[in-house]
């Protein structure tokens, strides 16, 4: 998709491993602002994290990479990346 003439595209990442108490999504909020990437990353129930991205198909890479490792005390045994559409968010933001 494109928005301004600019490729935006949105991938859903969950994060399985120890990646609860490990500073997981503070990290991962500030490398998605270096990177220029919007959407959210929140805790799972199952002990896991879900991260939505949305950019520059580029920086959303660079994103899906930077979660596959994640802060230096998380450990990271399996992500999962499914494709979605764009929905035009500005921000990224932690949730619940």
């Amino acid at each position: 998709m494109q928005a301004g003439g600019v490729d935006v595209e949105r991938c859903r990442v969950t994060v399985h491993g120890v990646v609860q108490g490990v500073g997981y999504r503070w990290s991962c909020l500030r490398e998605a602002e270096r990177l220029g990437v919007s959407g959210e990353v929140r805790n799972m129930p199952d002990g896991g994290v879900e991260v939505v991205a949305e950019g520059a198909p580029e920086a959303v890479d660079r994103l899906i990479a930077w979660c596959g490792a994640g802060p230096r005390h998380a450990l990271v045994t399996l992500t999962n990346v499914v494709a979605e559409e764009p929905q035009g968010i500005t921000e990224f933001r932690i949730t619940d």
